[in-house]
Protein backbone atom coordinates (compact mmCIF):
# COMPACT_ATOMS: atom_id res chain seq x y z
CA UNK A 1 0.00 0.00 0.00
CA UNK A 2 3.02 2.48 0.16
CA UNK A 3 4.32 4.55 -2.35
CA UNK A 4 7.35 6.32 -2.68
CA UNK A 5 8.98 8.44 0.31
CA UNK A 6 7.91 12.11 0.40
CA UNK A 7 10.31 14.45 1.37
CA UNK A 8 11.23 15.50 4.64
CA UNK A 9 13.46 18.21 6.27
CA UNK A 10 15.07 18.08 9.80
CA UNK A 11 13.21 20.30 11.38
CA UNK A 12 10.49 19.34 13.54
CA UNK A 13 8.24 22.55 12.64
CA UNK A 14 7.29 24.18 9.03
CA UNK A 15 8.46 27.70 8.35
CA UNK A 16 5.31 30.17 8.93
CA UNK A 17 4.98 31.00 5.47
CA UNK A 18 4.87 27.38 4.60
CA UNK A 19 1.30 25.01 3.16
CA UNK A 20 3.01 21.60 3.31
CA UNK A 21 4.26 19.99 6.53
CA UNK A 22 8.12 19.41 6.64
CA UNK A 23 8.02 15.91 8.96
CA UNK A 24 10.51 15.32 11.29
CA UNK A 25 13.65 13.33 9.39
CA UNK A 26 13.54 9.61 11.09
CA UNK A 27 15.22 6.72 10.08
CA UNK A 28 13.37 3.78 8.07
CA UNK A 29 12.06 0.99 10.32
CA UNK A 30 10.93 -2.12 8.15
CA UNK A 31 7.46 -3.83 9.43
CA UNK A 32 7.15 -6.77 7.36
CA UNK A 33 6.03 -5.21 4.12
CA UNK A 34 5.33 -1.55 5.18
CA UNK A 35 8.43 0.60 6.13
CA UNK A 36 7.81 3.47 9.26
CA UNK A 37 9.78 6.54 9.12
CA UNK A 38 12.28 7.25 6.53
CA UNK A 39 10.04 10.00 4.71
CA UNK A 40 7.69 6.77 3.86
CA UNK A 41 3.82 8.01 4.03
CA UNK A 42 2.53 7.68 7.79
CA UNK A 43 1.13 4.48 8.41
CA UNK A 44 -2.13 3.27 9.54
CA UNK A 45 -2.56 1.12 12.99
CA UNK A 46 -5.49 -0.70 14.78
CA UNK A 47 -5.75 -3.82 16.80
CA UNK A 48 -7.99 -6.82 16.86
CA UNK A 49 -9.97 -7.28 19.59
CA UNK A 50 -10.44 -11.14 19.22
CA UNK A 51 -8.27 -13.29 21.72
CA UNK A 52 -5.19 -14.85 19.87
CA UNK A 53 -6.40 -18.04 20.60
CA UNK A 54 -9.09 -17.80 18.78
CA UNK A 55 -7.68 -18.79 15.34
CA UNK A 56 -9.94 -17.95 12.87
CA UNK A 57 -11.33 -15.51 14.20
CA UNK A 58 -8.41 -13.68 14.37
CA UNK A 59 -7.39 -14.40 11.15
CA UNK A 60 -10.95 -12.72 10.19
CA UNK A 61 -10.49 -9.73 12.63
CA UNK A 62 -6.59 -8.93 10.98
CA UNK A 63 -7.97 -9.40 7.34
CA UNK A 64 -11.10 -6.93 7.63
CA UNK A 65 -9.13 -4.30 9.31
CA UNK A 66 -6.32 -5.12 6.18
CA UNK A 67 -8.91 -5.07 3.46
CA UNK A 68 -10.02 -1.53 4.38
CA UNK A 69 -6.53 0.31 4.56
CA UNK A 70 -5.04 -0.70 7.94
CA UNK A 71 -1.48 -1.43 7.31
CA UNK A 72 -0.20 -3.22 10.55
CA UNK A 73 -1.75 -4.97 12.64
CA UNK A 74 -1.35 -5.82 16.26
CA UNK A 75 -2.56 -8.70 18.42
CA UNK A 76 -2.54 -9.05 21.75
CA UNK A 77 -0.33 -12.14 23.71
CA UNK A 78 -0.95 -12.62 27.45
CA UNK A 79 0.64 -16.46 27.35
CA UNK A 80 3.04 -18.56 25.69
CA UNK A 81 -0.02 -20.47 24.23
CA UNK A 82 -1.05 -17.22 22.65
CA UNK A 83 2.60 -16.75 20.92
CA UNK A 84 2.21 -20.12 19.46
CA UNK A 85 -1.30 -19.34 18.38
CA UNK A 86 0.33 -15.96 16.14
CA UNK A 87 2.66 -18.86 14.28
CA UNK A 88 -0.69 -20.27 12.94
CA UNK A 89 -2.56 -17.22 12.31
CA UNK A 90 0.27 -16.21 10.09
CA UNK A 91 0.09 -19.23 8.46
CA UNK A 92 -3.40 -19.13 7.15
CA UNK A 93 -3.35 -15.37 6.31
CA UNK A 94 -0.57 -16.79 3.91
CA UNK A 95 -2.45 -19.18 2.69
CA UNK A 96 -5.92 -17.97 2.38
CA UNK A 97 -5.28 -14.48 2.27
CA UNK A 98 -2.02 -12.66 2.02
CA UNK A 99 0.96 -11.62 4.32
CA UNK A 100 -0.24 -8.88 6.80
CA UNK A 101 2.53 -7.11 8.77
CA UNK A 102 1.79 -7.99 12.45
CA UNK A 103 2.65 -6.55 16.31
CA UNK A 104 2.61 -8.57 19.14
CA UNK A 105 1.64 -6.84 22.10
CA UNK A 106 3.48 -8.27 25.12
CA UNK A 107 3.14 -7.17 28.81
CA UNK A 108 4.19 -8.21 32.47
CA UNK A 109 7.40 -10.07 33.13
CA UNK A 110 6.50 -11.25 29.24
CA UNK A 111 10.80 -12.27 28.23
CA UNK A 112 9.67 -15.89 27.32
CA UNK A 113 6.53 -14.80 25.77
CA UNK A 114 8.36 -12.06 23.57
CA UNK A 115 11.34 -14.64 22.65
CA UNK A 116 8.67 -17.46 21.33
CA UNK A 117 6.48 -14.44 19.72
CA UNK A 118 8.88 -12.76 17.85
CA UNK A 119 9.41 -15.73 16.02
CA UNK A 120 6.21 -14.85 14.24
CA UNK A 121 5.51 -11.52 13.77
CA UNK A 122 7.21 -8.40 11.86
CA UNK A 123 7.50 -6.27 15.77
CA UNK A 124 7.13 -6.11 19.36
CA UNK A 125 5.74 -3.94 21.42
CA UNK A 126 6.87 -4.10 25.19
CA UNK A 127 5.60 -1.49 27.74
CA UNK A 128 8.83 -0.25 29.57
CA UNK A 129 6.69 0.06 32.45
CA UNK A 130 5.03 -3.45 32.58
CA UNK A 131 8.29 -5.74 30.51
CA UNK A 132 9.94 -6.12 34.32
CA UNK A 133 7.47 -5.40 36.70
CA UNK A 134 7.88 -4.09 40.11
CA UNK A 135 5.88 -4.51 42.58
CA UNK A 136 4.87 -1.07 44.45
CA UNK A 137 5.87 -0.91 47.75
CA UNK A 138 2.82 0.87 50.16
CA UNK A 139 5.73 2.52 52.64
CA UNK A 140 7.75 3.12 50.36
CA UNK A 141 9.43 6.89 50.79
CA UNK A 142 12.40 7.12 48.27
CA UNK A 143 14.34 5.20 45.53
CA UNK A 144 18.03 4.66 46.21
CA UNK A 145 20.30 4.76 43.65
CA UNK A 146 21.51 1.45 44.08
CA UNK A 147 17.99 0.57 44.30
CA UNK A 148 17.17 2.51 40.37
CA UNK A 149 20.55 0.83 39.18
CA UNK A 150 20.22 -3.14 40.22
CA UNK A 151 16.76 -2.81 38.33
CA UNK A 152 17.90 -0.89 35.72
CA UNK A 153 20.83 -4.26 35.42
CA UNK A 154 17.80 -6.84 35.53
CA UNK A 155 15.71 -4.78 32.14
CA UNK A 156 18.93 -5.20 30.90
CA UNK A 157 19.24 -8.72 31.26
CA UNK A 158 15.64 -9.29 31.11
CA UNK A 159 15.47 -7.12 27.40
CA UNK A 160 18.97 -8.42 25.83
CA UNK A 161 17.95 -12.24 24.58
CA UNK A 162 14.05 -10.10 22.76
CA UNK A 163 16.76 -7.47 21.40
CA UNK A 164 19.22 -9.88 19.41
CA UNK A 165 16.68 -12.15 18.59
CA UNK A 166 15.04 -9.23 16.75
CA UNK A 167 18.06 -7.82 15.77
CA UNK A 168 18.98 -11.11 14.30
CA UNK A 169 15.94 -11.57 12.29
CA UNK A 170 15.72 -7.55 10.99
CA UNK A 171 12.63 -7.29 13.28
CA UNK A 172 11.65 -4.37 14.84
CA UNK A 173 10.59 -3.29 18.08
CA UNK A 174 8.27 -0.34 19.56
CA UNK A 175 9.06 0.64 23.04
CA UNK A 176 5.51 1.71 24.04
CA UNK A 177 5.36 3.71 27.05
CA UNK A 178 2.14 4.51 28.92
CA UNK A 179 1.39 7.81 31.12
CA UNK A 180 -0.63 5.02 33.15
CA UNK A 181 1.98 2.52 33.61
CA UNK A 182 4.77 4.21 34.40
CA UNK A 183 7.21 2.01 36.72
CA UNK A 184 7.51 2.89 40.55
CA UNK A 185 10.90 4.18 40.32
CA UNK A 186 10.60 6.52 37.29
CA UNK A 187 7.15 7.83 39.38
CA UNK A 188 9.70 8.00 42.58
CA UNK A 189 12.53 9.86 40.44
CA UNK A 190 10.41 12.02 38.16
CA UNK A 191 6.68 12.48 39.24
CA UNK A 192 3.75 11.34 37.04
CA UNK A 193 4.94 13.38 34.40
CA UNK A 194 5.86 14.28 30.79
CA UNK A 195 9.69 13.54 31.78
CA UNK A 196 9.20 10.52 33.64
CA UNK A 197 7.40 8.52 30.19
CA UNK A 198 10.60 10.16 28.11
CA UNK A 199 13.37 8.98 30.60
CA UNK A 200 11.44 5.19 30.50
CA UNK A 201 11.48 5.36 27.02
CA UNK A 202 15.08 6.31 26.23
CA UNK A 203 16.75 3.62 29.35
CA UNK A 204 15.27 0.87 26.58
CA UNK A 205 16.44 2.65 23.79
CA UNK A 206 19.88 2.86 25.09
CA UNK A 207 19.94 -0.96 26.01
CA UNK A 208 18.93 -1.54 22.65
CA UNK A 209 22.13 0.69 21.08
CA UNK A 210 24.33 -0.75 23.12
CA UNK A 211 23.58 -4.35 21.44
CA UNK A 212 23.80 -2.60 17.92
CA UNK A 213 19.62 -2.52 17.58
CA UNK A 214 17.87 0.28 16.20
CA UNK A 215 14.89 -1.07 14.24
CA UNK A 216 12.92 1.14 17.08
CA UNK A 217 9.59 2.47 16.94
CA UNK A 218 8.50 5.19 20.02
CA UNK A 219 5.22 5.98 21.48
CA UNK A 220 4.64 7.62 24.49
CA UNK A 221 0.52 7.59 24.92
CA UNK A 222 -1.57 9.14 27.32
CA UNK A 223 -5.31 8.88 27.80
CA UNK A 224 -5.06 13.06 28.39
CA UNK A 225 -4.42 15.25 25.03
CA UNK A 226 -1.76 17.99 26.96
CA UNK A 227 -0.13 15.04 29.11
CA UNK A 228 0.18 13.33 25.57
CA UNK A 229 1.40 16.23 23.52
CA UNK A 230 4.19 17.38 26.49
CA UNK A 231 5.78 13.94 26.24
CA UNK A 232 5.67 13.51 22.41
CA UNK A 233 7.52 17.18 21.88
CA UNK A 234 9.86 16.72 24.83
CA UNK A 235 10.80 13.17 23.20
CA UNK A 236 11.50 14.43 19.94
CA UNK A 237 13.60 17.81 20.96
CA UNK A 238 15.42 14.80 23.65
CA UNK A 239 16.19 12.44 20.64
CA UNK A 240 17.19 15.39 18.68
CA UNK A 241 19.68 16.58 21.40
CA UNK A 242 20.99 13.09 21.51
CA UNK A 243 21.07 12.45 18.09
CA UNK A 244 18.45 9.60 17.53
CA UNK A 245 16.39 9.35 14.94
CA UNK A 246 13.56 6.79 15.57
CA UNK A 247 10.10 6.88 14.17
CA UNK A 248 7.50 8.20 16.76
CA UNK A 249 3.89 6.41 16.84
CA UNK A 250 1.07 8.53 17.69
CA UNK A 251 -1.88 7.92 19.53
CA UNK A 252 -4.26 9.15 22.39
CA UNK A 253 -4.62 5.66 24.39
CA UNK A 254 -8.16 5.58 26.15
CA UNK A 255 -10.13 7.99 23.95
CA UNK A 256 -13.40 6.58 24.38
CA UNK A 257 -16.18 6.65 21.51
CA UNK A 258 -18.21 8.43 19.63
CA UNK A 259 -18.12 12.02 18.23
CA UNK A 260 -15.38 13.16 21.21
CA UNK A 261 -13.48 9.93 21.26
CA UNK A 262 -12.95 11.14 17.60
CA UNK A 263 -12.23 14.42 18.35
CA UNK A 264 -9.91 13.97 21.65
CA UNK A 265 -7.98 11.72 18.83
CA UNK A 266 -7.85 13.99 16.40
CA UNK A 267 -6.58 17.05 18.55
CA UNK A 268 -3.70 15.36 19.70
CA UNK A 269 -2.56 13.31 17.12
CA UNK A 270 -3.38 16.41 14.37
CA UNK A 271 -1.63 18.25 16.35
CA UNK A 272 1.62 16.80 16.82
CA UNK A 273 1.59 15.79 12.88
CA UNK A 274 1.33 19.03 12.02
CA UNK A 275 4.46 20.32 13.80
CA UNK A 276 6.29 17.39 11.87
CA UNK A 277 6.33 14.79 14.31
CA UNK A 278 4.81 11.58 14.03
CA UNK A 279 5.28 8.50 11.20
CA UNK A 280 2.73 6.33 12.10
CA UNK A 281 -0.82 5.97 14.23
CA UNK A 282 -3.27 4.42 15.68
CA UNK A 283 -6.78 6.08 16.84
CA UNK A 284 -7.69 4.10 20.04
CA UNK A 285 -11.81 3.97 19.99
CA UNK A 286 -13.96 1.85 22.12
CA UNK A 287 -15.66 0.19 19.52
CA UNK A 288 -15.01 -2.05 16.63
CA UNK A 289 -11.39 -1.83 15.46
CA UNK A 290 -12.88 -0.80 11.90
CA UNK A 291 -14.30 2.19 13.02
CA UNK A 292 -10.66 3.73 14.04
CA UNK A 293 -9.34 3.49 10.07
CA UNK A 294 -11.60 5.92 8.24
CA UNK A 295 -10.86 8.48 11.50
CA UNK A 296 -7.08 8.00 10.74
CA UNK A 297 -7.08 8.32 7.05
CA UNK A 298 -9.45 11.17 7.51
CA UNK A 299 -6.87 13.09 9.96
CA UNK A 300 -4.04 12.67 7.75
CA UNK A 301 -6.48 13.61 4.55
CA UNK A 302 -7.27 16.84 6.14
CA UNK A 303 -3.68 17.83 6.85
CA UNK A 304 -2.49 16.81 3.30
CA UNK A 305 -0.21 13.78 3.79
CA UNK A 306 -1.75 11.15 2.87
CA UNK A 307 -4.78 11.22 -0.12
CA UNK A 308 -6.87 8.40 -0.42
CA UNK A 309 -10.37 10.02 -0.75
CA UNK A 310 -11.90 13.10 -2.64
CA UNK A 311 -11.38 15.98 -0.69
CA UNK A 312 -14.70 17.89 -0.96
CA UNK A 313 -15.25 22.00 -0.46
CA UNK A 314 -18.14 23.04 0.35
CA UNK A 315 -19.19 26.42 1.93
CA UNK A 316 -21.96 26.24 4.85
CA UNK A 317 -24.91 28.05 3.01
CA UNK A 318 -26.57 31.47 3.50
CA UNK A 319 -29.32 33.16 2.20
CA UNK A 320 -27.77 33.39 -0.98
CA UNK A 321 -27.79 29.83 -2.03
CA UNK A 322 -29.81 28.96 -5.02
CA UNK A 323 -29.86 25.38 -3.71
CA UNK A 324 -30.00 22.60 -1.31
CA UNK A 325 -26.55 22.58 -0.78
CA UNK A 326 -26.79 19.99 2.06
CA UNK A 327 -29.01 17.55 -0.50
CA UNK A 328 -26.81 18.53 -3.69
CA UNK A 329 -23.15 17.70 -1.79
CA UNK A 330 -24.99 14.60 -0.39
CA UNK A 331 -25.86 13.48 -4.10
CA UNK A 332 -22.24 14.75 -5.29
CA UNK A 333 -20.51 12.34 -2.33
CA UNK A 334 -22.48 9.19 -3.09
CA UNK A 335 -21.93 9.84 -6.61
CA UNK A 336 -17.77 9.94 -5.87
CA UNK A 337 -16.87 9.04 -2.98
CA UNK A 338 -15.41 5.72 -4.21
CA UNK A 339 -12.70 8.09 -6.30
CA UNK A 340 -9.13 9.00 -5.23
CA UNK A 341 -6.89 12.10 -5.43
CA UNK A 342 -9.65 14.36 -6.29
CA UNK A 343 -10.73 17.56 -4.86
CA UNK A 344 -14.24 18.21 -5.74
CA UNK A 345 -16.28 21.75 -4.68
CA UNK A 346 -19.79 22.50 -4.08
CA UNK A 347 -20.55 26.05 -3.84
CA UNK A 348 -23.97 27.31 -3.44
CA UNK A 349 -23.30 30.71 -5.44
CA UNK A 350 -21.36 32.77 -7.38
CA UNK A 351 -19.85 34.65 -4.07
CA UNK A 352 -18.40 31.88 -2.11
CA UNK A 353 -17.88 30.23 -6.08
CA UNK A 354 -14.98 30.32 -8.48
CA UNK A 355 -12.78 32.04 -5.68
CA UNK A 356 -13.06 30.05 -2.77
CA UNK A 357 -12.74 27.00 -4.80
CA UNK A 358 -9.94 28.00 -6.80
CA UNK A 359 -7.57 24.85 -5.63
CA UNK A 360 -10.00 22.19 -6.62
CA UNK A 361 -10.25 19.82 -9.74
CA UNK A 362 -13.85 19.97 -9.94
CA UNK A 363 -16.58 22.66 -9.16
CA UNK A 364 -20.63 22.69 -8.99
CA UNK A 365 -21.65 26.06 -8.68
CA UNK A 366 -24.85 27.69 -8.29
CA UNK A 367 -25.06 30.93 -10.07
CA UNK A 368 -28.32 30.88 -11.81
CA UNK A 369 -31.45 30.05 -10.06
CA UNK A 370 -31.95 26.33 -11.57
CA UNK A 371 -29.00 25.90 -13.41
CA UNK A 372 -25.71 24.35 -12.22
CA UNK A 373 -22.01 25.89 -13.35
CA UNK A 374 -19.57 22.96 -14.04
CA UNK A 375 -15.79 24.23 -13.47
CA UNK A 376 -12.40 22.56 -14.29
CA UNK A 377 -10.12 24.35 -12.12
CA UNK A 378 -11.11 28.00 -12.01
CA UNK A 379 -12.88 27.74 -15.73
CA UNK A 380 -16.36 27.33 -16.33
CA UNK A 381 -17.15 24.31 -19.08
CA UNK A 382 -20.83 24.51 -19.02
CA UNK A 383 -24.06 25.09 -17.41
CA UNK A 384 -26.87 22.61 -17.23
CA UNK A 385 -29.91 21.98 -15.50
CA UNK A 386 -30.09 21.61 -11.91
CA UNK A 387 -31.32 18.07 -12.44
CA UNK A 388 -28.57 17.07 -14.78
CA UNK A 389 -25.82 18.63 -12.42
CA UNK A 390 -24.44 15.16 -10.88
CA UNK A 391 -25.01 13.48 -13.96
CA UNK A 392 -23.11 15.93 -16.10
CA UNK A 393 -20.37 16.72 -13.14
CA UNK A 394 -19.78 12.52 -13.60
CA UNK A 395 -19.38 13.03 -17.63
CA UNK A 396 -16.93 15.84 -17.30
CA UNK A 397 -14.53 13.65 -14.83
CA UNK A 398 -14.79 10.87 -17.40
CA UNK A 399 -14.11 13.25 -20.56
CA UNK A 400 -11.27 13.80 -18.09
CA UNK A 401 -10.21 10.31 -18.06
CA UNK A 402 -10.33 10.65 -14.50
CA UNK A 403 -13.44 8.57 -13.44
CA UNK A 404 -12.99 4.83 -12.64
CA UNK A 405 -15.90 2.53 -11.77
CA UNK A 406 -16.87 1.85 -8.03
Amino acid sequence: MQTLPTPTASSPAPDAFETTIRRRKTRPVPVGTVTIGGGYPVVVQSMINEDTLDIEGSVAGIRRLHEIGCEIVRVTVPSMAHAKALAVIKQKLEETYQPVPLVADVHHNGMKIALEVAKHVDKVRINPGLYVFEKPKSDRTEYSQSEFDEIGDKIRETLEPLVISLRDQGKAMRIGVNHGSLAERMLFTYGDTPEGMVESALEFIRICETLDFRNLVISLKASRVPVMLAAYRLMAKRMDDLGMDYPLHLGVTEAGDGEYGRIKSTAGIATLLADGIGDTLRVSLTEAPEKEIPVCYSILQALGLRKTMVEYVACPSCGRTLFNLEEVLDKVRNATKHLTGLDIAVMGCIVNGPGEMADADYGYVGKQAGYISLYRGREEIKRVPEDQGVSELINLIKADGRWVDP
